[in-house]
């Protein structure tokens, strides 16, 4: 098996629900790291290409950017947690990639020392 990894940093902003209460809006730069695996390699001697795999990621991550996530879908109704937003951003590259080529795991670090990593089952259905 071989696993590929990228990484991406957006600003937002974001004020999480914890235990019923709302807490003030505040920004981060977000880091996603983005972990993809596949079994073999193409006729390039590639598991797959990175330049394809960071356009993916960008293209996820795209409405995130500068943007106040409580007010961006699908936080408008998901509390935007690190973890929500890493199991999103598995979800969504997971539907974009070829076949063969699987979603290992999205870590989403929300300030440093702060990360949440989400690791899709192999039989987990995307959900949005």
């Amino acid at each position: 098996m071989f696993e590929l990894e990228v990484r991406r940093i957006f600003s937002a902003a974001h004020a999480l629900l914890l235990r019923g209460e709302r807490e003030v809006l505040h920004g981060h730069d977000w880091q996603v790291d983005l972990t993809v695996a596949t079994d073999g390699l193409d006729a390039d001697e590639l598991a797959f290409d990175f330049h394809q795999l960071e356009r993916t990621l960008d293209e996820v991550l795209q409405p995130f950017q500068s943007a106040n996530l409580n007010a961006t879908p699908p936080f408008d109704r998901l509390n935007p947690s690190a973890e929500a937003v890493a199991r999103h951003v598995a979800h969504e590259v997971a539907r974009r990639l070829p076949t063969g080529v699987r979603v290992q795991a999205v870590r989403v670090t929300e300030a440093p020392g702060c990360a949440a990593r989400f690791i899709p089952r192999m039989t987990e259905a995307p959900c949005s």
